[in-house]
């Protein structure tokens, strides 16, 4: 199985979508660095500057409105969507350009400064309210969730059926890549087991709280963007973020955080344990899928010390 390759586009395409979403030019189109699954770019309209994102992927950004207008209307500092559409095979969605660059850009004090800033936004993301709307796993437009409870959509996650999504075929990993299927599947039954520690909490998560999707401009957060939204439990947000941040110790600074506000998580390690597991198992296969061997043993490696 080759590794996958987002779509790629021209300038001339994407200012083509451009003109047909909002009439005349110029735009001043500049690809964006970044983005496994999505090509992005930025460009200007109205001395405004958007960004503008294109995928493959079917229902890639169906549920960016709905998140973007429940974070925003509460504070949280997330790009507000402006508008999403077709162009051929190809989906897309314009947000507000957010100053500043990505967090993994910035130097080590930086990011040791901008820490406490980086988990009180998080923790504000997290308890967002979320309204009349039910269920777990991911958030479709409606903004209800699509699974009943959180155990099913874990099953349905890893689930080897996954016609038309970015992992049809998925099992094919364990013969065409370094995705070993022990591991996989011990890791799996580990992670079923540290589950229900973590059904039954039901709250915002980002999905990919990692520092690409982090924007700062080295005094301060100075947005959010993307993710793979669902609803469930937040220490999901936490197991992404630790892994990211180099030497930090992110697990430490955010407990400390959750104390000094008064915020009391029960059974924490266990539910952080089956985060790292669910996050872990995911990028396990999305390292393989990607061709990334490296990042695939070094991943391996720390899943399996984990507790069992």
């Amino acid at each position: 199985m080759t590794a996958y390759e987002k779509a790629k586009l021209e300038i001339a395409e994407v200012e083509n979508v451009l003109k047909q979403h909002f009439g005349a030019g110029p735009f001043r189109v500049t690809p964006v660095e970044g983005g496994n699954l999505s090509s992005v770019f930025s460009f200007e309209h109205e001395r405004q500057d958007y960004i503008i994102k294109f995928s493959d992927m079917e229902g890639a950004y169906d549920t960016e409105g709905f998140v973007a207008n429940l974070l925003t209307s509460q504070g949280i500092p997330f790009a507000k969507c402006l508008g999403q559409g077709k162009a051929g095979p190809l989906s897309y969605s314009i947000s507000e350009r957010i100053r500043g660059g990505n967090l993994v850009d910035c130097s080590d004090r930086e990011k040791s400064s901008l820490l406490p800033e980086l988990i009180g936004i998080l923790t504000r993301m997290n308890h967002a309210g979320l309204g009349a709307t039910s269920g777990f796993g991911w958030i479709q437009p409606s903004g209800a969730g699509t699974y009943p409870a959180w155990r099913e959509y874990i099953i349905s996650f890893f689930a080897e059926d996954q016609t038309g999504t970015f992992w049809e075929g998925w099992h094919s990993l364990f013969t065409a890549t370094c995705l070993e299927k022990d591991v996989f599947e011990e890791c799996y039954h580990r992670l079923l087991a540290y589950a229900e520690y973590n059904e039954p909490h039901r709250y915002f998560i980002h999905g990919d709280f990692q520092p690409w999707n982090i924007l700062s401009d080295g005094r301060q957060i100075t947005g959010i963007i993307d993710g793979n939204f669902a609803y469930g439990d937040f220490l999901v947000d936490l197991a992404t973020l630790e892994g990211n941040l180099g030497e930090l110790d992110v697990v430490q600074a955010y407990q400390e955080y959750q104390h000094r506000e008064g915020i009391i998580i029960p059974d924490f390690q266990e539910r952080l344990t089956g985060a790292r597991y669910f996050k872990g198992l995911d990028a396990l296969r999305f390292y393989a899928k990607m061709g990334w061997d490296d990042a695939y043993r070094q991943l391996r490696d720390y899943l399996l010390q984990l507790p069992e």
